[in-house]
């Protein structure tokens, strides 16, 4: 995966600035001790995609973590495509953060809102495809009462991908502490098996992907369901197809896990050309209500 660079337009707050003018404060307790939550979101023409469901899942996980919400989707929104315009994005992704100020024993005497707002723009990452995964057990802990919360606290993730990178793998397989197949450290994974697909259900400590979601709804077009199902690696090793998706890449099908080899099939590819169309038709759908 390329090194990965921000654009220069960083919504901050209440202002747009160059990034280097943006100042996070060591008062800002949530910052240091990753009290906090982000959201992915991809650009496609210019366009923030699936924006409500992304800021439905950050007020649900704001709710789990007792982060108040001072911000609105549709101010959020706005601040968004600023920054989109600002940077002169066509099709890239942007981060949304809210980095909670106001806990703790080691905050500052500052002026700072409860809640900061980071907003900002980065182009797609590249990514090798298909995709070589690693394996990690403990990866996941899907008892706890933050598993599938996306918070800032995200080094367990960058941490056990630069680990597998190491072992040239491009990402990794986390199992929760069932030996249970949970999801990748930003991606979840599909399985195909006879004709159906089959994903890890919400209870084995995967996020709850926008991306995924969606293929939920859009899957029976291409004359497949999704059905949630409890998978250990034996059930990767032997499948007819594996494939993961997330907002940076939408699917992209797995060639190989942890040294076994996996068949590249057509159903990663026949779904990847639907989401395309519906990120398409979202797109037109927005602008045009837009123009009007």
């Amino acid at each position: 995966m390329a090194y990965h660079v921000i654009h220069r337009h960083v919504f901050h707050n209440e202002q747009l600035l160059p990034v280097e003018k943006v100042r996070l404060s060591p008062g800002q307790a949530g910052l240091i001790s990753g009290w906090g939550l982000f959201t992915t979101l991809r650009i496609a023409r210019g366009e923030a995609f699936a924006y409500e469901r992304h800021w439905r899942r950050l007020e649900k996980d704001a709710a789990t973590i007792r982060l108040p919400m001072p911000y609105t989707a549709a101010k959020v929104r706005v601040n968004l495509h600023e920054v989109i315009r600002a940077n002169d994005v066509t099709q890239g992704c942007a981060r949304i953060y809210l980095v909670y100020n106001s806990y703790g024993f080691w905050h500052s005497d500052e002026q700072m809102p409860q809640v900061d707002l980071i907003v900002y723009t980065a182009s797609l990452p590249q990514y090798r495809e298909p995709v070589r995964l690693g394996l990690r057990e403990q990866g996941r802990h899907a008892a706890s009462p933050l598993s599938g919360v996306k918070s800032i606290s995200w080094l367990q993730n960058v941490w056990a991908v630069a680990e597998a990178q190491k072992e040239g793998f491009d990402e990794v397989v986390l199992l929760n502490e069932r030996g249970e197949v949970a999801e990748c450290t930003a991606a979840n994974i599909f399985v195909v098996k006879n004709g159906k697909i089959l994903t890890p259900p919400l209870n084995s400590g995967c996020l709850e992907g926008v991306t995924r979601g969606i293929l939920f709804e859009i899957a029976p077009e291409a004359g497949v369901s999704i059905v949630e199902q409890t998978l250990r690696p034996e059930d990767l090793y032997s499948a007819d197809e594996v494939f993961i998706s997330s907002t940076n890449r939408n699917l992209i099908s797995v060639g190989e896990i942890a040294g076994h080899a996996i068949p590249i099939g057509p159903v990663a590819k026949r779904l990847d050309d639907l989401f395309e169309a519906y990120i398409a038709e979202y797109v037109t759908r927005r602008q045009g209500a837009a123009h009007h």
